[in-house]
């Protein structure tokens, strides 16, 4: 027998969030529910899923955060929006974001379930074609996916789970500074909130690694009173 596609669905209003879980069910999914942001990317992390379905405004961490998160760790799991922000704006942020579908309430619990069958078939299918998860700063590499460094002579620097998400924070917004708080909701998740320090000794370290005079940097930027910014014209 077929193993159940796998959805995680956020939602702070526990009526709907029934009513949704209900109908996702009779489809044949097997339904985890969070009901405020901090426990989404919890159970995020303790599962594996198939689809992410993610109101906006909830309690803790708001969708937008939660998805941008979600993106820092995988990219591939698909991401939809069900929520009462219906803005051009608000679904352009969405996006921005990483989500792969943006459906605003009220809905079509038909046109729901439609969209989500085909998330998720796309999501398998996507598994079969995994992106490389690599990026060039000058003459070395980055593997997102090893958390590994390729230096010039071929050599590994492995790097650590919150380097790489902190380098692929920055890479993803490269030439836009980047808030202090933004990386502490990104990724740290309200889980420990390190100090300032702590934030700049990560930037000093990718320095060390990528700078060609880590007392001059080209890359790696601090902005005072701001926060980090990385810069890149080759990309």
């Amino acid at each position: 027998m077929q193993a159940k596609k796998r959805i995680l669905l956020a939602e702070d209003e526990e009526h709907l969030l029934e009513a949704i879980k209900l109908n996702l069910e009779l489809e044949g999914y097997k339904v985890t529910t969070a009901n405020n942001g901090k426990k989404a990317l919890q159970k995020f992390k303790e599962e594996r899923f198939n689809l992410v379905i993610l109101d906006v405004m909830m309690p803790e961490v708001d969708g937008f955060v939660v998805a941008e998160t979600i993106r820092l760790e995988n990219s591939e799991v698909p991401i939809m929006f069900l929520t009462a922000k219906n803005t051009n704006e608000d679904k352009i942020q969405g996006l921005k974001k990483g989500a792969d579908d943006y459906l605003t309430k009220p809905f079509n619990l038909e046109e729901l379930i439609l969209r989500v069958n085909n998330l998720v078939k796309r999501g398998l299918k996507g598994e079969d074609l995994k992106e490389f998860n690599s990026y060039k700063i000058g003459e070395k590499t980055i593997h997102f996916n090893s958390f590994e460094l390729i230096n010039e002579d071929g050599s590994v620097t492995p790097l650590t789970k919150k380097e790489t998400m902190l380098l692929k924070l920055l890479i993803e917004r490269r030439n836009e500074a980047v808030s202090r708080e933004q990386i502490l909701e990104t990724v740290w998740n309200y889980d420990v909130y390190p100090s300032t320090r702590t934030i700049d000794n990560f930037i000093l370290t990718f320095r060390k690694y990528f700078e060609p005079d880590p007392k001059n940097p080209v890359y790696f930027h601090s902005i005072r009173g701001v926060g980090y910014k990385f810069t890149d014209t080759q990309h």
